[in-house]
């Protein structure tokens, strides 16, 4: 593309079309609105701003995927672990490492290969076709054809093909919720619209690509295609949102940068040492790589992998579906959760809520006046929605007055026999009004509904006192339209409904004059009956929940109420608004602001971002097209399963199947189980670890020889590490889990006391193993390395056992309440004596078989490091030791 067209390019895309006349647009563009271009003028133009198509996202290939999957740096501490284990002839233990990394990078891989879809679901957006006018002529064109200039036919049924500028609008309805996230399809209209920063829900002379048409017909011009439309906009968000690191991530990160650093000098110190002392090479050779297989938890990706995979098949049988393993963990650390509105936290459904007549507001789920029998057969009659199979059939705000007429004990079929409608004047976005016209067999019937401020302006009486067509001296037309204003501020769609009676259907321009008002209707999209639940768990969790959607902010902040998310309009941002603020102003507000409305895409992001920067960990729901940047740039994106776009979905890390925004509460209460165990396991393979490190170092500076060989070490680290350290996975959650505020953003993964305790019960093991040697030594045992190998066994059993909760003692916990962990011992403790009294592995691991009393001098060594260990749950409980923060406030 030329300079030149770049620039045309580029100021055609920054022209606020809604605010031009359509006479205005169809000039710039040098288009005409019958003849549309010319075929030779479109050719060219497509050569200026290329096909109507959404780019392709940068996609990673699957060859850079799989070698991310080896860039943590435990992962590569591990293959430096078996490159020393095969130097040094120890092949057995390199081939087990290797197994194990394959493993893990063949989990990760499948899972990020399927990210690279959102791009993809988005192109399967744009129209395959589109009616056009060029030269004069219709004709069928690929949606990707299209330029800005062209002439394009409406109708409804149709996706918008690019985005438009409307010529021409008969009962023309857009359902644009995708985009703006309104559940009401959008009414359209030429005139312009003259706010320059009015955002895509009130440009009701556009039409945005990738939204549907549902009513009426229309003509319009186009002015933006491919990514300089809305939807490519978002595209180009969606593809430049960051991708951050987990929780999770980040402390395994730092937590392996510090044991490489320590395990790599205490192997030099150890190495340096024993050449100094004059010991052969390759003997410190073998003691180093002793140390760091001891000193390096192999098992820790993998059962971490395997933790998460776990917990996300819990939660995918509770209906939330994780689509990254990673995002099961980060649930745990979610302190703030952006939710949209419609589908989300309300039922994406219209309901008339409540009506209004001779000043009194009624609610219809209470009791109603007698007058309300009139308006509620208005609500029936005038509507072209139908019943059919014990279904609703029509428009939405329709179906919804028809509904309210039907649980209100009407009939449709018999209403219809007794007032036949007999002609109609339909609806206009102009009128903002229909009427339709009745035979009561004495005199014709006229019903007319609309827009508050298009129908009581024709109004001079109550229909009630004036069916005689007599004027109405309490007629107060200021009264109705303030009532009118007060329910739209209160967040309803406000209906006017009048009436007037005729000798014969009336000529058109006076159908609608000397109107009798009957009353006002509100409807509404009703709150999620489980929303407000939910946002109280949260609450009660130390979770923040604020609302962002594209929807008014009268609507917004009426649901908010509802639902106890928001108290007043302080706590209310609007997208104008926030337009305004910079950074720093935004900052200052987020933590406040609970409803942010008619907010675009970008705006989304902002608020995501602003949230991040104060160190809050964000959850951000949605299910349109408008809400896929802010789910990907969050840290961890929401979607819905059912009503959802595919766009959403692809662009999030967990979908909620029911669609269900109480789901989100169990899921958050499932990521903090699986941290918990997560924290558990860690606690038991590093104490181990650290264990085995200071018994290797200690035994030589005491004049003893090796404590065990690496064939021993690796057995313990892959079995009697990994087996019991996979049945805390299975570890039921403690009582007090969702009563505990999140975890602070800034702890490490040691926080609340978890590195004391493997320091101590660390050494205790270490100091009371080393016992074990040296007694066995003392007594000239010939098995003395099986007993350190088996008492060392022994300890990490008895550990496991009493490391299951930080408080509870075992005798409270039970051996029953994980029959996991309790079969898992049984079959670790089998094995290990399979090592000590079957020939074959006496040979393969160096083992000799134990006698009755050696036997249970090792287990009386476990016994000790598990009175230990409860010893200091009793200080816990009692709060001297490792008290817990206590719960953040969280603002109403």
């Amino acid at each position: 593309m030329t300079e030149q067209h770049t620039t045309e390019t580029q100021a055609a895309a920054n022209t606020a079309w809604h605010t031009l006349s359509a006479a205005e647009t169809l000039h710039l563009l040098g288009s005409d609105a019958t003849q549309g271009l010319s075929a030779a003028e479109a050719q060219a133009r497509l050569g200026q701003y290329s096909p109507n198509l959404l780019q392709t996202a940068r996609k990673s290939s699957p060859l850079k995927i799989l070698l991310n999957q080896f860039s943590d740096f435990m992962i590569l501490i591990l293959v430096a672990a078996a490159i020393l284990a095969g130097m040094s002839g120890d092949l057995a233990d390199a081939l087990v490492i290797i197994a194990i990394l394959a493993l893990n990078a063949m989990i990760g891989f499948t899972q990020e290969l399927r990210a690279e879809k959102a791009m993809d679901a988005l192109k399967q957006l744009a129209a395959p076709l589109a009616a056009v006018i060029r030269d004069g002529r219709t004709l069928s064109l690929p949606a990707s054809e299209l330029v800005p200039g062209d002439l394009v036919l409406l109708q409804a049924g149709n996706l918008v093909p690019a985005d438009l500028r409307l010529l021409e609008a008969a009962a023309l309805q857009i359902n644009e919720a995708a985009l703006t996230g309104e559940s009401v399809p959008a009414d359209k209209h030429t005139g312009s619209v003259p706010d320059p920063k009015a955002s895509v829900g009130d440009r009701q002379n556009m039409a945005f690509k990738g939204t549907m048409i549902t009513n009426g017909r229309g003509t319009a011009l186009v002015v933006a295609t491919g990514m300089q439309t809305q939807l490519g906009r978002i595209a180009n968000l969606l593809d430049a949102a960051e991708d951050t690191q987990t929780p999770l991530q980040k402390r395994l990160t730092v937590f392996s940068k510090r044991l490489a650093i320590t395990i790599l000098g205490i192997c030099a110190l150890i190495f340096l040492a024993g050449l100094l002392r004059g010991e052969p090479v390759l003997l410190m050779l073998l003691t180093a790589v002793s140390l760091a297989v001891a000193a390096i938890p192999e098992a820790l990706p993998a059962v971490v992998t395997i933790a998460l995979a776990l917990g996300a098949y819990r939660l995918a049988r509770h209906q939330a579906l994780m689509r990254t393993l990673s995002s099961v963990e980060t649930l745990g650390s979610i302190t703030w959760i952006c939710s949209d509105k419609t589908g989300t936290l309300t039922e994406n459904r219209l309901q008339v809520d409540s009506i209004w007549q001779d000043g009194v507001r009624s609610r219809t789920n209470g009791p109603l006046p007698a007058t309300a029998t009139e308006l509620f057969a208005a609500m029936l009659l005038c509507n072209d929605a139908t019943q059919q199979d014990g279904s609703i059939l029509g428009e939405p705000t329709e179906a919804a007055l028809l509904a309210a007429a039907l649980a209100q004990g009407m009939d449709q079929v018999t209403l219809n026999l007794a007032m036949p409608r007999i002609s109609e004047l339909p609806f206009e976005s102009l009128r903002m009004r229909m009427t339709t016209f009745h035979d009561s067999s004495e005199r014709i019937v006229a019903y007319t509904k609309g827009a508050p401020e298009a129908v009581i302006a024709l109004c001079n009486g109550h229909w009630s006192s004036c069916s005689n067509g007599s004027t109405d001296q309490h007629w107060d037309a200021t009264a109705i339209n303030a009532e009118a204003a007060a329910m739209a501020a209160a967040g309803l769609r406000v209906l006017a409904f009048a009436a007037r009676s005729w000798d014969a259907v009336p000529a058109t321009d006076t159908a609608e004059t000397g109107l009798h008002f009957i009353g006002l209707v509100g409807l509404i999209d009703p709150p999620r009956i489980e929303a407000a639940a939910a946002i109280a768990t949260c609450k009660a969790a130390g979770i923040t929940a604020a609302m962002i959607t594209g929807d008014h902010p009268a609507t917004a902040l009426a649901i908010a109420k509802r639902l106890d998310l928001a108290q007043s309009e302080t706590q209310l941002l609007t997208g104008k608004q926030l337009a305004e603020m910079d950074d720093a102003a935004l900052a200052a507000q987020v933590t406040h602001v609970r409803v942010y409305a008619r907010m675009d895409p970008a705006q989304k992001i902002r608020i995501v971002k602003a949230l991040q920067a104060r160190n809050e960990y964000v959850a951000m729901t949605g299910d349109g097209v408008n809400d896929a940047p802010a789910l990907r740039q969050a840290d961890i994106g929401v979607s819905m399963g059912r009503s959802g776009t595919d766009v959403a979905r692809e662009a999030s890390d967990m979908v909620l199947l029911d669609d269900n925004f109480a789901t989100i509460v169990s899921a958050v209460s499932g990521g903090r189980h699986i941290y918990d165990n997560i924290r558990r396991f860690i606690r038991y393979i590093l104490t181990t670890n650290l264990a085995e490190v200071l018994l290797i170092v200690a035994a030589p500076l005491f004049g003893m020889p090796l404590p065990l060989l690496p064939i021993q070490i690796l057995w313990v680290n892959l079995v009697t590490d990994g087996l019991p350290g996979l049945a805390l996975t299975m570890e039921p959650p403690e009582a007090d889990l969702m009563r505990r505020p999140p975890r602070p953003p800034s702890d490490t993964l040691f926080a609340q006391g978890l590195l004391y305790q493997i320091l101590w019960s660390g050494f205790l093991m270490a100091v009371l193993v080393l016992g074990i040697q040296a007694f066995g030594i003392a007594q000239g045992k010939d098995n003395w390395q099986t007993m350190v190998f088996t008492a060392l066994t022994f300890t990490q059993l008895g550990n496991v056992l009493v490391i299951r909760s930080d408080r509870d003692s075992l005798w409270t916990l039970g051996l029953l309440s994980n029959r996991f962990m309790l079969l898992t011992i049984i079959l670790t403790v089998g094995l290990h004596m399979a090592l000590l009294y079957v020939p074959l592995f006496n040979a393969i691991f160096s083992t000799q078989p134990l006698n009755a009393a050696d036997l249970l001098l090792c287990a009386m060594v476990a016994v000790v490091v598990m009175l230990a260990v409860e010893a200091e749950k009793v200080l816990i409980r009692r709060n001297l030791l490792y008290q817990r923060k206590p719960a953040r406030d969280v603002p109403a």
